[in-house]
């Protein structure tokens, strides 16, 4: 049972190197890089123009709802 284990683990380290075990398969590195550009903008700030706009859109919807 031992030595089972002991292949079956060797056999995911070796697909893991090989890329083999990896979900995405050959999109993997574009899996990657779109979740690097999605982290990088998602910690951008938001623009001061676009912050107003949205200040002004949350203090309008009170007023429609109360319509």
């Amino acid at each position: 049972m031992k030595d089972m284990t002991k292949d079956i683990l060797a056999g995911a380290e070796g697909r893991r190197r090989n890329g083999v075990g990896d979900p995405l398969g050959p999109n993997s590195e574009i899996g990657r890089k779109l979740k690097q550009y999605y982290d990088e903008l998602v910690s951008d700030d938001v623009p001061d123009r676009f912050a107003q706009l949205l200040s002004q859109l949350e203090q309008a919807e009170p007023a429609q709802k109360k319509d």
